[in-house]
């Protein structure tokens, strides 16, 4: 194992080639991932190495390929399935509700489900109101299935490559305005296991912060902006939305007595709902005001750059938030 600095792209690459190495009954699916390597990169190579069997250009039918990667998962294979827009999850819902994330369950857990499914969303990089959704929400609600979200390269590495060994289905939402980010990520490492719960990436007595995919970089910036009028945020990366374990982020609100959510979704039906409710289940008592949730707005993201920028959380008014639930506690 050796640590090395690269991106987020390159983190998905190198965990998708090392498990591919490590089992030949891993394969993966998608549109235009083989010669081309992917409409972001990401499987950029695997071909040239893998072979076509191995790596599949699909036609454009999600519907299609990711019911065949269940067929694949039931006879021995390990699929992974790219999914070029998370946007496009709509478009083969049923065959994941009804047919991938049952399937274990309802089989009494005799047979696997071992299907990874990666979706590419997120704003900010002007693709519009129909390709542009991080889609976290839409799968919350289904047993069965695993739903992580990478933040960062380490991150997106050892996500995918847990999500690849496991047994049961895994959703791997991925961003793709953090393609290009860089940080350090443990290349080569055989510790695949899965996250169970959220990580505290900056400590903070006054206010948490809880965030997920490229809100968790904004968090920390707004935390850095809180810091200079001597607020001290304490923020938090999700990372798993499914299953949920809402106890570490009650147990922060326990120390701070403030929570602020963001969330790259309308407030409608968002995770950060979920959040709430759980934390006001376990730790009501220590809340000393309403939490915040800091989301879209309850319409389409435009295109235009300027519409699409306002419309974003940005760290500005994640500090705002907080900065109010400080003033409404008589701290600010």
């Amino acid at each position: 194992m050796a640590e090395r600095e690269i991106t987020y792209r390159e983190a998905i690459l190198t965990a998708l080639q090392e498990e591919m190495r490590r089992d030949p009954k891993t394969l993966i699916m998608g549109e235009d991932i083989a010669e081309s390597g992917g409409p972001f990169k990401t499987t950029l190579g695997l071909v040239d190495e893998f072979g076509p069997a191995r790596v599949r250009d699909t036609p454009i039918a999600e519907t299609g390929f990711v019911g065949a990667a269940l067929g694949l998962a039931l006879t021995g294979w390990r699929p992974i399935v790219e999914i070029m827009f998370a946007d496009f999850l709509g478009v083969c819902f049923d065959q994941i509700v009804n047919g991938i994330a049952k399937h274990r369950l309802m089989s009494g857990g005799r047979v696997k489900v071992p299907v990874t499914i990666r979706a590419i969303g997120g704003a900010g990089l002007r693709f519009a109101a129909q390709h542009s959704q991080t889609a976290e929400s839409w799968m919350l609600s289904v047993p069965g299935l695993k739903i992580v979200c990478p933040s960062s390269p380490a991150e997106a590495y050892s996500m995918l490559k847990g999500a690849i060994r496991d047994d049961n289905p895994v959703l791997v939402l991925e961003h793709k305005a953090l393609l290009s980010s860089k940080g350090p990520v443990p290349v080569g490492s055989d510790d695949a296991a899965m996250p169970t719960g959220p990580r505290i990436l900056r400590p903070g007595k006054h206010v948490t912060i809880v965030a997920t995919l490229a809100m968790v970089g904004r968090a920390l910036e707004a935390a850095d902006l809180l810091a200079a009028d001597g607020i001290e945020a304490e923020v938090m990366d999700l990372r798993v939305l499914r299953p949920f374990d809402a106890s570490a982020v009650a147990e922060s609100v326990r120390k701070t007595n403030r929570l602020v959510l963001v969330e790259e979704q309308v407030a409608a039906g968002g995770w950060s709902a979920s959040v709430v409710a759980d934390v006001v289940t376990e730790a009501f008592d220590y809340l000393d005001a309403p939490p915040i949730r800091v989301t879209l707005p309850d319409y389409p993201l435009p295109y235009s750059p300027p519409l699409e920028d306002e419309a974003i959380p940005s760290p500005t008014r994640i500090a705002d938030a907080a900065r109010k639930l400080m003033r409404d506690t008589g701290r600010g």
